[in-house]
């Protein structure tokens, strides 16, 4: 599997000039793929909508929230997400490349796997950012 250079370019300016609010990657003609880049101002509402219902994706997505110490963070997720009616086939190939493809973005500090919209509420993304 193959990660093309613009996957890296892309979250690298994720991570560093904060351009992006999340990126979108998809697996075409055995290559990683940017998809979908949201600009800064979009909620994750507009993230999860963006995310197909039947097929499977690679996403990250720059969280930004309040400690209980009143301080202003963010931490950038990798989502997993493989729906349960997309493909078998098409499951498998991105469940095999996930960890290969995670390594090519360094700076992921948590990683969701969701197989439906509620295994990635806004209130699971919540907890696991503190």
């Amino acid at each position: 599997m193959a990660v093309s250079d613009e996957c890296k370019l892309k979250f690298l300016e994720l991570k560093s000039k904060r351009n992006y609010r999340f990126i979108i990657f998809k697996i075409e003609n055995q290559t990683v793929v940017v998809e979908k880049l949201g600009n800064p101002d979009e909620t994750y509402e507009d993230f999860t909508e963006s995310l197909p219902a039947d097929e499977c994706r690679y996403a990250v997505f720059d969280f930004d929230f309040i400690t209980e110490e009143n301080c202003q963070k963010s931490k950038i997720f990798f989502i997993a997400w493989s729906p349960d009616t997309s493909r078998v086939r098409s499951k498998m190939v991105y469940a095999s490349s996930k960890d290969r493809f995670k390594r090519e973005l360094d700076g992921i500090q948590v990683e969701l796997q969701a197989t439906d919209p509620s295994e990635m509420s806004l209130d699971i993304v919540k907890s696991r950012a503190l």
